[in-house]
C-alpha cells in the first residue's frame, strides 16, 4: 500500500509540475548514490592498516551531488519527451489500435541515447563538479583527461542493457527515475571515480607549492 500511495503522489506531482518533481526526484537519488559511496569507502577502510583513517562524512560532496541531479533530471526529462515521439515504439493502426512494439524503433532510442545524451551528460558532470569545487580550469581539463575515457567506457558496458528496459517498459513519467534509481550505483561509481581524482589533483597541487616554495 505504501508503495501505491507513493507511486500516485508522485504521478499526481508530476502532472502537475513535471520538471520540478523530476528535479527533486533526480537531486535525492543523485545524492543517495554519493551516500553509499561515502559509507561504501569508510567501511571498506575498517578492514584496512591504521594509517588509512576513516574519512569524516563530507556533507558538501552529497550537495554537489544533489544539485547536479536538480539540475540534470529536467533535461533527462525533456530528452525522453523527445525520443518518445521521434521513435515511437507502435505505430497506429487503421482501426485506432496499436500495432506491435517495433524492435528497430526500440534499438534507435537506445543508440541516440548512449551516442548522444550519455557522452554530454557524463561531460556535465565533470565539468559541473569541478567547478562546484572550486577547481581552476586546467584542473578541470585533468579531470576530463584522465577520467571521461575511461568512465564513457563503463558507460557502454552497462548502460544499453537498463535502457532497453527502461524504454520498454516504463511510461513517460517514470523512465527518469527509473534510470537515475538504477543509476545509484552508476553514481556510486562516478562518486568514488572523482573522489580519486580530487585526491590525486590535491596532490600534484601541494607537490607544486613544495616546488615553488
Amino acid at each position: 500500500m505504501a508503495t501505491l500511495s507513493l507511486a500516485r503522489a508522485y504521478q499526481l506531482s508530476f502532472d502537475a509540475r513535471p520538471h520540478s518533481t523530476l528535479a527533486v526526484t533526480g537531486g535525492c537519488l543523485n545524492a543517495l548514490g554519493d551516500f553509499v559511496a561515502q559509507v561504501s569507502s569508510n567501511v571498506v577502510c575498517l578492514g584496512r592498516e591504521e594509517h588509512e583513517k576513516r574519512q569524516p562524512y563530507d556533507y558538501v560532496r552529497t550537495m554537489r551531488f544533489f544539485a547536479f541531479g536538480v539540475m540534470i533530471s529536467p533535461m533527462m526529462g525533456r530528452w525522453n519527451t523527445f525520443l518518445e515521439h521521434r521513435f515511437p515504439l507502435r505505430s497506429t493502426l487503421a482501426s485506432g489500435g496499436k500495432g506491435k512494439v517495433s524492435f528497430k524503433a526500440l534499438s534507435k532510442r537506445v543508440a541516440a541515447d548512449q551516442l548522444m545524451m550519455a557522452p554530454v551528460g557524463l561531460g556535465l558532470f565533470l565539468g559541473s563538479m569541478g567547478m562546484m569545487e572550486g577547481r581552476s580550469r586546467r584542473q578541470i581539463s585533468e579531470k576530463f583527461r584522465d577520467l571521461y575515457p575511461t568512465a564513457i567506457l563503463a558507460n557502454w558496458k552497462v548502460w544499453p542493457a537498463a535502457q532497453f528496459v527502461n524504454f520498454r517498459f516504463m511510461p513517460l513519467p517514470y523512465r527518469v527515475p527509473f534510470s537515475q534509481t538504477c543509476g545509484v550505483f552508476w553514481t556510486l561509481y562516478l562518486s568514488i571515480l572523482n573522489a580519486k581524482e580530487d585526491d590525486k589533483q590535491d596532490t600534484r597541487t601541494a607537490m607544486r607549492r613544495t616546488i615553488d616554495s
